[in-house]
């Protein structure tokens, strides 16, 4: 992992986590505009690494979801 893709997977962890814990869904936005006044490199590294964090989970949501209706599906029915 190169300085760029090392600083933006950092950043991109710490930006997504204050983002979760303020409440903020478009921070990630926010910091990219202030990357992109000092480095659009880092700027479009930094975009990748937080695009690809938010799509895993949510692809990981509708998984959890999807296993958890199969559960209840097959799980037992108690008499009524």
């Amino acid at each position: 992992m190169n300085t760029i893709e090392r600083l933006a997977s950092q950043l991109a962890d710490d930006v997504l986590a204050a983002q979760k814990e303020l409440g903020e869904d478009r921070l990630f936005m926010e910091i990219a505009g202030v990357l992109a006044a000092a480095s659009q490199t880092l700027e479009e590294a930094f975009l990748t690494e937080c695009r690809v964090r938010l799509a895993e989970e949510k692809a990981r949501d509708a998984l959890n979801r999807k296993m958890a209706a199969a559960r209840r599906a097959a799980a037992p029915q108690a008499p009524q």
